[in-house]
């Protein structure tokens, strides 16, 4: 048997090429996990979920999608980058869990630039401000002056601590002045649920997860950070407009791997990824949500994850922001 082994490998050396580049070349041969670090039901788990639902078939293999929730996705980004580097676990990157929540918390147990391998953008997608529709004010006017009015006396709930909505909601804080008390959850589905239950009366989250509820009424949008007015909210400013253009920054979805990844890996991802969001129905999904299909390269997924995580450093040292 050894010597077969030995055979085998020499073979394959004579012919230029070592047995893992051939493992490579077939890559994937078996099912691939896509780690979601969020709860269902939030705009990472429907990104993830419409990519995952047809990828399948340009790379050649099943895409099974775990929830992986907690830590303001820490958890589940934790386990991606400790997982085998073979590309049989791949995961959803977020401005949260590469940038915002590393950013704010030194023990988060990975780096996000050297501990990743960045694969491709998908989708980038405006982040909103609503407010149940018991809230007293239903425009940016009458929401300012509300809080103005009554510091302390009103709560957001956001993804988790140190996610985007928990950093940008506090940038906001500190350019306008205002005092709004954090209600921290494990994903943003769960923080829809109870805000669109009266529970909490505000939220800040990524607008596809939000825009069902605004839509029928369930929720009131206030502002919206995007480079424009939205077709979807034509009356909704965006932060750029009130005078807030540092709180005007969009999150991103993009997949990532472990570090090290091996090139062809990456690219055979990355190429399949790139048909998949340039498929009709994908995309059509997808701009329903009101996110922005992007589907670049791996060398600019890298360098817009490392200009995001300097962004948010910045805001954490200036605002002198803490977990809780």
């Amino acid at each position: 048997m050894q010597r077969r082994t030995l055979v085998a490998t020499a073979a394959l050396a004579l012919l230029g090429a070592a047995p893992g580049a051939f493992a490579q070349a077939s890559y994937p041969t078996k099912p691939v996990r896509l780690i979601v670090p969020f709860a269902p039901g939030g705009s990472t788990d429907i990104i993830a979920r419409t990519l995952a639902e047809k990828l399948n078939g340009p790379l050649g293999q099943t895409v099974v999608v775990e929830n992986k929730a907690g830590g303001g996705g820490s958890i589940g980004a934790n386990e991606i980058a400790r997982s085998p580097n073979d590309g049989y676990t791949l995961g959803i990157a977020t401005v949260s869990t590469t940038a915002s929540n590393p950013a704010i918390n030194p023990k988060i147990g990975y780096n996000p630039i050297t501990d990743f391998t960045q694969i491709i953008n998908v989708a980038a997608t405006p982040n909103v401000i609503a407010v149940h529709p018991s809230f007293p004010a239903k425009d940016y006017k009458g929401f300012i002056a509300e809080l103005k009015k009554n510091p302390g006396k009103y709560s957001y709930s956001t993804s988790g601590t140190g996610g985007i909505g928990h950093l940008q909601f506090e940038l906001y804080k500190s350019l306008t002045n205002t005092f709004v008390t954090h209600i921290p959850y494990r994903g943003a589905g769960p923080a829809l649920n109870d805000t669109v239950a009266g529970q909490v009366p505000m939220i800040f989250d990524n607008l596809p997860s939000a825009l069902p509820f605004i839509k029928d009424g369930r929720l009131v949008a206030i502002a919206v950070a995007a480079p424009q007015r939205l077709a979807v909210l034509p009356n909704v400013p965006t932060f750029k407009e009130l005078g807030l253009e540092p709180v005007n920054r969009m999150a991103y979805y993009g997949i990532l791997g472990p570090k090290n990844l091996p090139k062809e890996v990456v690219a055979k991802i990355n190429e399949a990824a790139r048909k998949t969001v340039e498929m009709p129905e994908v995309r059509k999904r997808i701009e329903e949500t009101g996110s922005i299909v992007i589907g670049n390269t791996p060398e600019q997924f890298s360098e817009q994850i490392k200009a995001e995580y300097a962004v948010y450093k910045k805001v954490v040292e200036t605002q002198k922001l803490k977990l809780d």
